[in-house]
């Protein structure tokens, strides 16, 4: 039986915000090889920003893959070998805090694995439908898990944006995965939390929904600068299609 194989189209973009006077946030976008990252440092005095760009710089040298078994275990090296260099980081710092939360989509032929650590998220949007594919690390997510606070608790909670895992802090990353299939049409968000602050799902679905990866990363990125980017604001849309489609890539989304 042949497996469908598609191809990829997308667009990063990452700011500041209105706030920061750093953007400590990283992105990934290599198509070619079947991998899209985004990491959002954390720790002052600009290591944040050194333990982001720790982690894409070794996600760049992943090269080829021959399968998503291949690809995973490429990508989770280079994850183990950025989570060891930010380690010794923080002990260059006299043991200071240093780490980044971390998404990574993978995609090979047919397949898909989504690994991330923190509350940076994976969106799919699929015909007309968003779905978050992640699970927030956070202690306020660990609270609605155990059905100890509300959802609208949750939005007012004053320590929603603690982490309860990231890369780097700990002598092995703590990383977790699901896999999925792709299908033609589909749109993937990989975003840092800059923009889940301001945006709820409705909003990303709005300002994704039907555009191209450039214009809707840049959308959702304007929107949340229009709307005060209390936090560094990073978004990568990935769109795929079948390889023999000659739909332009910015229709395939219509239902």
């Amino acid at each position: 039986m042949s497996v469908s194989k598609f191809r990829f189209e997308s667009w990063g973009v990452s700011d500041k915000g209105c706030v920061r006077e750093l953007n400590e946030d990283s992105y990934l976008a290599m198509p070619e090889s079947g991998v899209w990252v985004v990491a959002d440092g954390m720790g002052g005095h600009e290591a944040g920003e050194l333990a982001s760009r720790a982690i894409v710089a070794h996600c760049e040298t992943i090269g080829m893959s021959s399968s998503l078994v291949d690809l995973q275990a490429r990508f989770v090296d280079r994850i183990y070998k950025a989570n060891s260099e930010i380690q010794e980081m923080s002990r260059q710092r006299n043991g200071v805090t240093i780490g980044a939360t971390l998404v990574g989509l993978l995609m090979f032929e047919n397949e898909l694995v989504c690994i991330w650590s923190g509350d940076s998220r994976i969106y799919r949007l699929r015909k007309g439908r968003l779905e978050q594919l992640t699970h927030d690390h956070t202690e306020v997510q660990q609270l609605l898990d155990q059905h100890m606070i509300s959802p609208q608790d949750a939005e007012t909670w004053g320590r929603k944006n603690v982490i309860t895992q990231a890369i780097g802090v700990e002598q092995t990353p703590a990383l977790e995965k699901v896999k999925g299939q792709i299908l033609a049409g589909d749109t993937f968000i990989l975003c840092s939390d800059g923009l889940t602050a301001h945006l709820r799902d409705d909003d990303i679905l709005e300002q994704a929904y039907g555009r191209r990866p450039q214009d809707a990363a840049e959308a959702l990125v304007n929107t949340t600068i229009e709307r005060g980017a209390t936090d560094n604001v990073t978004v990568v849309v990935v769109q795929s299609r079948d390889v023999s489609s000659t739909v332009p890539f910015q229709t395939m989304q219509q239902v």
